[in-house]
């Protein structure tokens, strides 16, 4: 008996294994498809100067972005309120990958160029959505500072095309 629970101890360990590595798997292939899995992570608190990461539950009004391979955001131009909490749902009607970044113009100009150095380097913040083709994301954002900021599209080649969004957050 003592050994049948040995044996079946090791075999529940050794399903738990396999199947931990059935999930790692499943999510790196989504991602190689351009499928980013949604996993419940905690909202960020790092503040940055055009803002902080929004909850999504507290988001006063949701923006509809749409990115398309002429290089444009549509709508191009949005006004937003100080301390407004934002959910873009962003969809990419392309054919290429797509980015939406929330920056100030140097931020986003600095990160543009190091893209342009390294096009394959990858990153996730929660500023950021990166949309494969046909698909759609969602990012919350809480506009905490006044002042003129800008949405970006950071894959090589797009920032410099003109793939940007004027955001103007008011008092």
């Amino acid at each position: 008996p003592s050994q049948l629970r040995d044996t079946s101890s090791s075999m529940r360990q050794a399903s738990s294994s396999v199947s931990a590595m059935n999930t790692s798997r499943t999510i790196r292939q989504s991602c190689r498809l351009g499928v980013r899995p949604v996993l419940a992570a905690p909202i960020s608190t790092e503040q940055q100067p055009w803002g902080i990461q929004g909850d999504p539950k507290k988001a006063a009004r949701t923006v509809r972005v749409t990115m398309s391979d002429a290089m444009r955001f549509d709508p191009a131009q949005l006004t937003l309120k100080r301390g407004e909490t934002v959910t873009f749902v962003v969809h990419n009607a392309g054919k290429l990958m797509h980015e939406f970044v929330l920056g100030t113009p140097a931020a986003l100009d600095e990160h543009a160029q190091m893209m342009k150095k390294h096009p394959g380097m990858e990153h996730d913040e929660p500023y950021m959505a990166h949309v494969a083709p046909g698909k759609t994301q969602r990012l919350s954002w809480t506009f905490s500072e006044a002042g003129d900021f800008l949405a970006g599209c950071l894959v090589a080649g797009h920032w410099d095309a003109g793939m940007k969004a004027n955001l103007h957050v008011k008092e």
